[in-house]
């Protein structure tokens, strides 16, 4: 369960976060991929964060995040100088690739295939 403060911090990174990767995302990962920050965890020690990433526009997520981590000091650096003034310690990130999304509409592809089966097997 995480603290109110744990919150707090994350809602704060997320939202600063969002607006570098609107800012900067396009010199990162390219014009053609949609990238979104949907959920910031963070540790007790508020001393990392991990960030989810959601990716569309591409078959190859991973690249997204694997791009997100070599430009991880500049990213970093720019948090910090949003940031800075309302933390203490600037949190180490990781950077996970959330496919929520993905797995909804999968799950919903599951369910129309049993739901047609049914139908065929009824007539």
């Amino acid at each position: 369960m995480e603290s109110i403060r744990q919150k707090q911090v994350g809602e704060l990174i997320r939202r600063y976060f969002s607006m570098i990767l609107s800012e900067e995302g396009v010199n990162i990962y390219g014009r053609d991929k949609l990238v979104t920050l949907t959920t910031v965890k963070m540790t007790p020690d508020l001393l990392l964060a991990k960030l989810y990433i959601s990716v569309y526009g591409t078959e190859h997520k991973q690249e997204v995040i694997l791009e997100l981590e070599d430009n991880y000091p500049h990213l970093r650096q720019a948090l910090a100088s949003k940031i800075g003034k309302q933390m203490r310690r600037m949190p180490e990130l990781e950077f996970f690739l959330d496919d929520t999304v993905d797995e909804m509409y999968r799950v919903e592809n599951l369910l129309n295939r049993v739901s047609d089966e049914d139908k065929n097997l009824g007539k």
